[in-house]
């Protein structure tokens, strides 16, 4: 069969949904390794699990091989295409080194959205159980890709499948969560995600705070050593203009990441790190030519011999410090009119300018402090990928390798009855307020504390704070959020009184001067999981 009458069917098999479900695996068949593979026979009803190809060489003394996707993910992640590196040959590896597979259809592969890793995390727990059934009691062992690694653990450590498993190992997966699902929930994106409905389950549990609070009810539980952990990171954000490209301009004030999740996310406290590499992004660190041949030493066993029994006090108590690098805004567009709005830089510096649109149709002008307007070919243009936060968006991205001091104002008008925009304004600088919150904290100790570093450019003692605290739905919580001036370089915060526990978005928007009296604006985005 030629490449592209193979491609085709690929394509086809990958649009396709099958009505059919049943708890039993479908039969593997024994195939000749011919490049790049796809099982013999698929299913993508959520419960459902089947078999990848017997291979000739097959090693019994091996543990199979359980595949488990990321975030709006389905078994094809394994050998379908990628979102910008082709067709992904892991199956065909692991076919090749004699492994035998087994795919899973978590909740994610209906096409409705992501769900959260506990609702995930059951359905998986359940198909382990079967799984391991087939295998008489065998232990398997999982590769994990993104939100599959939370999803996973959730299986193993709060649904009781970690019997069913030895090792698993995970691809570029946040486990600490990722800003860029805070920014998802924040203030500002509120009319930008209501009218791409890109807020779900998956997505809302990605959020710092949450995962703070799951790492608290997950690191402490007895289950969390039942397993070995081994973990990998990337530090490549994609190919230019991407959706990866976009979310890690954002991240970047976070430190390294592969375009959706920082590296310092990727890490457990009792796992082992396996390498991060500076050519992994969050699209190809899934593929098997890149990481298979790295990970596969760890794959031949699935002994647990050498995990810690010993359970570390949670993380989430510890302080997680937020640097106002950005400013964000975001509200409606009104159909064929211009829309502007303006904010102020007060140190020059390399930065970039971001506008999300809910449509295509969105006209962009960045006007500068002296006047000068960007023209059109100047800004890059792109539409949002399924890899992205906001699917869907058009993002316009404006780089600057030096930001006048002063009023930069941003004009849109769209053709489109309903659009609206969220702008994201990057600064390079050093110049930081920094915030310092754990992720997750008790009411009555719900404290915060904002900070200049010293010698800083900024007049702190002169700053001036909105703060904006919503629940889940996106409601701000009326009560104000109390701020005292402590000296000149140091603010104390607490937040107010919450009607139940659970994940709470705080945006901070700051007014103030530079040493030098300029003014600027920056705004600071960041969840928290408050308990009552």
């Amino acid at each position: 069969m030629n490449k592209k009458i193979r491609k085709l069917m690929v394509s086809l098999l990958v649009l396709s949904t099958i009505i059919f479900f049943s708890t039993s695996p479908i039969s593997a068949a024994v195939v000749e390794p011919t490049g790049k593979l796809k099982p013999p026979s698929e299913s993508f009803t959520p419960g459902t699990w089947f078999l990848g190809s017997t291979p000739p060489n097959y090693n019994s003394s091996r543990p199979p091989i359980v595949f488990v996707q990321g975030k709006n993910g389905s078994s094809t992640s394994w050998y379908g295409e990628t979102t910008y590196h082709g067709i992904n040959d892991m199956y065909t590896k692991a076919y090749e080194a004699g492994y035998q597979t087994v795919f899973v259809q978590l909740y994610d592969a209906a096409g409705n959205g992501s769900s959260n890793q506990y609702r995930n995390g059951q359905l998986l727990s359940s198909m382990l159980a079967q799984i391991s059934r087939h295998f008489n009691g065998k232990k398997v062992n999982i590769i994990a890709h993104s939100k599959g690694g939370p999803d996973t653990q959730a299986a193993l450590v709060h649904y009781g499948a970690h019997p069913y498993v030895g090792r698993v190992i995970t691809l570029g997966s946040p486990h600490h969560g990722s800003n860029l699902a805070d920014l998802a929930y924040s203030w500002w994106a509120g009319w930008l995600g209501s009218l791409l409905g890109q807020n779900d389950d998956g997505t809302y549990s990605l959020q710092t705070g949450q995962m703070a609070q799951f790492r608290s009810v997950t690191d402490s539980h007895a289950n969390s050593r039942k397993n070995k952990y081994y973990t990998v990171a990337g530090k490549d954000t994609g190919p230019a203009f991407s959706a990866l490209a976009t979310g890690g301009l954002y991240l970047s004030s976070y430190g390294d990441n592969d375009g959706l999740v920082n590296v310092w996310s990727t890490k457990l406290p009792y796992g082992n790190h396996l390498f991060t590499d500076s050519n992994l992004d969050h699209d190809n660190i899934r593929v098997g030519t890149a990481v298979f041949s790295r990970i596969e030493p760890y794959l031949r066993t699935a002994s647990v011999a050498g995990t810690s029994n010993v359970l570390n006090s949670s993380e989430a108590d510890e302080l997680i410090k937020t640097a106002a690098s950005h400013y964000i805004h975001g509200g409606e567009l009104v159909q064929n009119d211009w829309v502007k709005h303006s904010f102020s830089v007060g140190n020059s510096t390399a930065g970039n300018i971001t506008v999300l649109t809910a449509s295509e149709s969105v006209e962009v002008e960045v006007i500068s402090p002296s006047g000068m307007v960007s023209p059109g070919k100047s800004i890059t243009k792109s539409i949002l990928d399924e890899a992205a936060i906001f699917p869907g968006a058009t993002s316009h991205t404006f780089s600057l390798p030096n930001m006048e001091t002063g009023e930069w104002t941003i004009r849109m008008k769209t053709s489109a009855n309903d659009d609206a925009y969220l702008l994201a304004a990057q600064y390079k600088d050093s110049d930081s307020i920094i915030l310092e919150m754990p992720g997750m904290v008790k009411e009555k100790d719900a404290q915060f504390t904002l900070k200049m570093p010293l010698g800083a450019n900024i007049q702190l003692g002169k700053a001036t704070f909105t703060i904006h605290l919503v629940d889940e739905d996106g409601n701000e919580i009326s009560k104000p959020t109390s701020i005292n001036n402590i000296n000149s370089n140091f603010f104390s915060g607490i937040l107010p009184e919450v009607p139940q526990s659970g994940v709470y978005n705080m945006t901070i928007d700051i007014e103030g001067k530079s040493s030098t009296g300029i003014d600027f604006n920056k705004t600071i985005v960041r969840s928290v999981y408050i308990e009552k």
